[in-house]
């Protein structure tokens, strides 16, 4: 099921698939397992991630790791994705267009999966699922960092990306807290 996602990825017509063809990389669907409980969804790939096709494979990545690792978990243990497949040109962020156009690709991979919780990591993931599940007046990422919305009991845990704690460490101590959350969360699923 999953695999007729990654050829519907590989084949759609899009600026972004095109410019992934022209430019001789990979979509990045995702990876991990299949029957994960916990689905972690980013915005678009980057450089990396486009030239190996895994997602959070550069520094962001292993500081992901690293926070999986802190709550005895591992890429193994969960589904990692973006919203958009493809990468966004010069690691730009993504057009409302490009989440329109891949969101329905995401979507399928959560009816497939059926997570008991979605860790949104960073801005447009967390405003692209919570406005699905019907969550209003959503507030920026920064306020809403380890925030726990329940939907039809589905958990969505919004988090902040990993990329930012690069850019700004004071940073890294809200995402470690949000982890700290998340782990909370799984543990006592009810």
């Amino acid at each position: 099921m999953l695999s007729k996602i990654k050829e519907d990825v590989i084949n759609m017509n899009s600026d972004l698939a095109d410019l992934r063809r022209k430019s001789n990389v990979f979509p990045v669907i995702g990876e991990g397992s299949h029957n994960a409980e916990i689905i972690f969804i980013g915005e678009a790939p980057g450089r990396n991630e486009a030239e190996s096709g895994k997602p959070f494979c550069g520094r962001a990545g292993q500081i992901l790791d690293e926070l999986l690792n802190s709550i005895n978990l591992s890429r193994k243990d969960v589904y990692i994705t973006n919203i958009v497949k493809d990468r966004p040109p010069n690691n730009r962020d993504p057009l409302p267009s490009e989440i329109e156009e891949y969101g329905p690709f995401l979507d399928r991979q959560i009816e497939i999966i059926k997570p008991k919780i979605i860790a949104t990591l960073g801005r447009f993931s967390a405003q692209y699922i919570l406005s699905k599940y019907g969550v209003t007046n959503i507030l920026p990422i920064t306020k809403i960092n380890g925030k726990v919305f329940e939907v039809n009991g589905l958990k969505i845990i919004t988090l902040l990306h990993p990329a930012s704690t690069i850019y700004d460490s004071s940073k890294k101590k809200g995402l470690v807290d949000g982890f700290k959350i998340l782990n909370y969360n799984l543990k006592h699923d009810n």
